[in-house]
């Protein structure tokens, strides 16, 4: 099979349509500093951050990742002052509205991990309904952290599993590290390959903590807000230059590990759309 060579008009980078990462994590940060700059309310700059979902969902499902999972909502958050969670939850509730039918089109599954029962009943209405009819989706899976922290998932887990000890239906010595994760919501689609931080900020902030294992972590200076395809692409650049060697001893062009630029094949495909997407002009 031949492989066309395209360019990606947004950006100078270049990347493997073969060696993308199957699962990408981000950690949307930069909000509030965004309107701040602008003089302009935080909720301001919560709406300019739904945009740039719509944009990094629209370029994902382009590309052809498996999976794309978005930190919109921590269990830390419910602190923050009482109307800005509300506007953020009423702008959940639209956006949940607004995408619902290209959800629908264009294959996407919808998931949503994290203490969904403290969300407020108006966002659940509009949830909980596009989750269950997008669940037969198979071309890529969205997932919504909403009310989500890495450390309180994790002691979920491990609650179900001594649960099942103290019934009786499991053997102490079968908790094993794979049990763990197989109770573990966020990483029904694998781990994450690449967690993304837009802001500036070099921290992880409680995500996906168990699947960071082998992850590999971009930092990008970019607020939220001003996310691009050029940034998304940037990322992606920098993971395929990277060896993931997963505890070994690297070995160039071995299965399951990047190889460097410079050692990667002339004839790897570079990046190509996944497909059109329907009623979406990119």
């Amino acid at each position: 099979m031949r492989y066309r060579r395209v360019t990606w008009r947004a950006s100078m980078e270049m990347v493997e349509a073969r060696n993308l990462p199957g699962h990408i994590g981000i950690i949307m940060d930069g909000n509030g500093r965004w309107a701040q700059t602008r003089g302009e309310p935080r909720a301001a700059g919560h709406r300019q951050g739904a945009s740039a979902v719509r944009r990094t969902v629209r370029v994902a499902r382009r590309l052809g990742l498996r999976a794309l999972t978005l930190y919109a909502f921590s269990e830390q958050n419910w602190a923050r002052p009482e109307e800005e969670v509300d506007a953020l939850m009423q702008l959940l509730r639209d956006f949940l509205l607004s995408e619902r039918e290209e959800i629908l089109d264009n294959g996407i599954r919808l998931n949503a991990v994290g203490n969904l029962g403290r969300l407020p009943a108006i966002v659940r209405a509009v949830l909980d309904p596009l989750r269950q009819d997008s669940e037969r989706n198979h071309q890529m899976t969205l997932t919504l952290a909403l009310s989500y922290g890495g450390r309180e998932e994790i002691a979920h887990a491990a609650r179900q599993l001594a649960k099942a000890v103290a019934a009786g239906d499991l053997r102490p010595e079968d908790v094993t590290a794979e049990a763990l994760h197989a109770q573990i919501p966020s990483l029904s689609v694998g781990d994450p390959d690449l967690v993304i931080r837009t802001g500036g900020e070099r921290r992880i902030s409680n995500f996906l903590l168990y699947g960071l294992a082998y992850a590999e972590l971009y930092f990008a200076d970019v607020l939220w807000p001003d996310f691009s395809e050029r940034d998304l692409f940037a990322a992606i650049a920098s993971y395929q230059k990277r060896q993931r060697r997963y505890g070994l001893v690297g070995s160039h062009g071995a299965d399951g590990v990047n190889g460097s630029a410079e050692h990667r094949s002339a004839d790897a495909p570079l990046v190509a759309a996944a497909g059109p997407i329907t009623r979406i002009a990119i």
